[in-house]
């Protein structure tokens, strides 16, 4: 039986008076990969802004892993194991993408001078772990070809398969997807959708921004509906699909 990783309760979040989340709530279960989706202005981005601790809201409550984190800050929450990436792939163009991958693994002894002059065994075994694991992240994301490459240098595909790989270097339990396909080719998008389900398992869960619902229909367990700031309805991809009120929301309800 599948239990609730995420839990969002009545959340609001408000800017100079517009409600962009209304009251809004759902769950995630760990395992699983869940989309959310919703036409523009539904509330999502500020959903996952609230979740990972870009912006706090205004009521309500988030839960994860039985942890109450609302309010909390974008390092703490990202320590806790839930990561996001972004919709727009973020990163140092001058890196390659393996010191990419390297510059977010997590517990990195040697930063810490202490640790660098007295225990340099230590510092340098832990690097070594991270490397292994960053060559495996490579590996899984199909970027091991290019993992000497510059960041700058990779196709926007290839970027948004890093950005991944960046989230996955933290060891996160849930990772919060901004659009992992936008602006790349349909073929390459179905690869994408392909490489997150294969991360996809007892020990990472996913929740996905999408707009390309091919994407959504090939990629995600479950799919919650957003609209107006609040939770529509949620289902599978053939239910929602199938749900008036998300024909309304995102068409218009005909006369």
């Amino acid at each position: 039986m599948k239990t609730e990783l995420l839990k969002v309760r009545d959340v609001a979040r408000s800017f100079y008076g517009v409600h962009a989340l209304n009251g809004a709530g759902f769950d995630v279960r760990a395992g699983s990969i869940t989309g959310l989706i919703g036409p523009n202005g539904a509330g999502k981005t500020t959903m996952f802004n609230c979740i990972s601790g870009v912006i706090p809201p205004e009521s309500g409550r988030i839960e994860f892993d039985g942890t109450d984190i609302t309010g909390w800050s974008p390092d703490a929450i990202s320590r806790r194991g839930l990561v996001r990436t972004f919709q727009i792939a973020r990163g140092f163009p001058k890196l390659t993408v393996l010191e990419t991958l390297l510059l977010h693994g997590d517990d990195q002894p040697g930063e810490r001078l202490g640790i660098a002059l007295l225990r340099p065994g230590r510092a340098r075994e832990r690097e070594q772990e991270l490397t292994d694991r960053a060559h495996d992240i490579a590996r899984r994301l199909k970027l091991d070809h290019v993992i000497g490459n510059l960041s700058a240098d990779l196709s926007g595909g290839q970027k948004k398969l890093l950005e991944i790989g960046r989230a996955l270097m933290g060891r996160p339990k849930l990772v919060l997807l901004d659009e992992p396909v936008a602006g790349v080719n349909p073929s390459l998008g179905r690869d994408i959708a392909d490489r997150i389900r294969e991360l996809a398992g007892p020990d990472l869960s996913f929740l996905v921004v999408e707009h390309d619902m091919e994407i959504v229909a090939q990629l995600c367990d479950r799919v919650i509906v957003m609209a107006a700031g609040r939770h529509l309805t949620e289902g599978t991809f053939d239910e929602i699909m199938q749900d008036r009120t998300v024909q309304d929301a995102y068409l218009g309800r005909t006369a």
